[in-house]
């Protein structure tokens, strides 16, 4: 699939189906492929656009000062090169981080957002999960690095009984690992997000979801976003950890769907 300029830089994007437009934006790793399975399901009704983000994967690796603000144009900016007016803005942890800035900076590009993983702003919690990834990383490399996140990413009894499916994702997320610096900007990023005060100006329907064993955004942030957002709906997952849409992928999908469906315009 195309690597498209949106001004400063390329991204490697992907797209499948017709219909209204849907943007997936994936987590801190920024990968296209976290969204497999949601790809093929979602393409059936709609038009998926996935796209690895700047400075990860098949995108131009610029060294930045990053913002989740400055990923949240990156966005946009791919919007205008795909001729698109407005689009469901689906996001998983710092891709519900970007939601919440289109949502709020502008509203009339977007159609809904979805906040899966989210959190509000950066709590004690937080910053103690993230500082030490960020320690990892500078002080024990890429294989380190993502190792550790492994044992917070996933549940504790998918990784004992998929261990040698997930060696083989770490050695791939291994071997294409962005430039150190890169993602140590991009964790301060999301260190420094905090558009807490302003939640409650968002008007675009909006679905929160949770799991309830997710270690790196607690479920009490959801409920949170929740409870900040006028009219937003709270699903929360029995199971699943982080990354319950990659874990669970027809549960997630089938609370997704219905949603996207009750909100897109009608032709």
């Amino acid at each position: 699939m195309p690597r498209m300029s949106v001004g400063d830089c390329s991204l490697y994007v992907e797209r499948q189906g017709d219909g209204h437009p849907v943007i997936l934006i994936s987590g801190l790793g920024g990968l296209a492929s976290y969204w497999q399975d949601q790809k093929t399901a979602f393409s059936r009704d709609y038009s998926i656009v996935c796209f690895d983000h700047r400075g990860v994967g098949q995108s131009d690796h610029v060294r930045m000062k990053y913002t989740v603000e400055k990923m949240a144009q990156d966005v946009l900016s791919l919007m205008e090169v795909l001729g698109l007016d407005k689009a469901h803005i689906i996001g998983h942890s710092t891709g519900a981080a970007i939601a919440q800035v289109l949502a709020l900076d502008h509203p009339r590009r977007v159609t809904s957002i979805v906040l899966a993983a989210g959190w509000p702003k950066p709590d004690a919690y937080f910053r103690r999960h993230f500082i030490m990834r960020r320690e990892i990383l500078q002080g024990l490399g890429a294989t380190a690095y993502v190792q550790n996140a492994s044992l917070m990413l996933y549940p504790h009894d998918w990784i004992a009984s998929h261990n040698e499916k997930l060696r083989g994702i770490e050695a791939q997320l291994v071997a294409n690992f962005p430039p150190t610096e890169i993602m140590i900007s991009r964790i301060e990023a999301i260190m420094a997000f905090d558009r807490a005060a302003d939640l409650g100006r968002i008007k675009v329907p909006t679905l929160v979801l949770a799991a309830v064993d997710d270690n790196v955004t607690p479920a009490y942030y959801s409920e949170a976003l929740a409870r900040a957002i006028p009219n937003a709906e709270l699903k929360m997952f029995g199971g699943g950890g982080h990354c319950f849409s990659y874990i669970n992928p027809r549960e997630f999908n089938q609370a997704v769907l219905p949603f996207l469906l009750a909100n897109t315009p009608k032709a």
